[in-house]
């Protein structure tokens, strides 16, 4: 007796990462997690929806339609990442002395800007500045595509700042902040492998018949599925540690509450 199997890697890869997804949104929403991570939630609904849209809406849109609303989906997922890069830098290192934040700050983005000054091509004066629908929704691609980029890196600086030093300030260890940071630094640092090994490839590559480009073709499906396959685990990550309270929380809930004074109105106290 044979299996047949007709889904492709990545029909099975998209519909695990919206049912984990969706899922997550139900443990946000059920524990009681969004009023603490607002942004958070509202990047993973975002994704959610990019997803959705990307499947439902292909060859049912003109192509210049579908490539609109695609790019506006991610020039919006990723102003709600540099939201969330915010949110959980402000929440792991609330006891930051002003100045001392101010200069961290400074230095991360020194060394991210010059990191991406130098990563992927740039398109020439001329094509940003042409007058014409197309090239108007290249800006905006270029926009998506070097604020995803600088997301990426913020994610896997702040990853490694909250793991360092998150202990002596607002991020202890299985805290959600520090968990939800480095799930984030985990899923950039894949992709951003994944990029820069497929790069390197395409430069390198030099294929001379129609088999060796479907093996270069190949070998570019089998990366960024690895990295689709990464990013799912994040998603369980969180999943599975946005469910469970974190350390001392069950007790402090649990604590009973000191009997008030009628009296007085004060607690009473031994």
């Amino acid at each position: 007796m044979h299996f047949n199997w007709h889904f492709t890697a990545p029909e099975v890869l998209w519909t695990l990462t919206f049912a984990a997804q969706l899922v997550l949104i139900v443990v946000l929403l059920g524990r009681d997690r969004v009023s603490r991570f607002p942004w958070f939630t509202a990047s993973i609904v975002a994704m959610a929806l990019r997803l959705l849209c990307e499947r439902e809406l292909f060859q049912r849109l003109p192509q210049l339609t579908f490539a609109t609303v695609l790019i506006a989906f991610s020039v919006v997922v990723a102003i709600l990442g540099l939201l969330v890069i915010a949110e959980l830098a402000r929440k792991a290192f609330a006891g930051v002395h002003r100045p001392q934040l101010i200069v961290n700050l400074v230095g991360l983005l020194l060394v991210t800007a010059g990191i991406l000054s130098v990563w992927g091509p740039w398109p020439s004066w001329k094509t940003l500045t042409a007058e014409s629908q197309v090239a108007t929704l290249r800006v905006l691609q270029l926009i998506a595509q070097k604020t995803e980029l600088l997301v990426d890196l913020l994610n896997i600086e702040l990853g490694l700042m909250v793991v360092i030093f998150g202990r002596k300030f607002k991020a202890p260890w299985k805290s959600h902040t520090q968990r939800i940071a480095i799930g984030l630094s985990t899923a950039s640092i894949g992709g951003l492998v994944v990029q820069t090994v497929w790069q390197f490839v395409a430069k390198t590559a030099a294929p001379h018949n129609q088999a060796e480009l479907q093996k270069a073709l190949d070998l570019r499906d089998r990366l960024f599925n690895s990295a689709g396959a990464l990013y799912i685990a994040v998603l369980v990550w969180w999943i599975v540690c946005l469910w469970i309270n974190e350390p001392g929380a069950d007790a402090q809930s649990s604590a009973p509450t000191p009997p008030a004074d009628t009296a007085s109105g004060t607690t009473a106290v031994d």
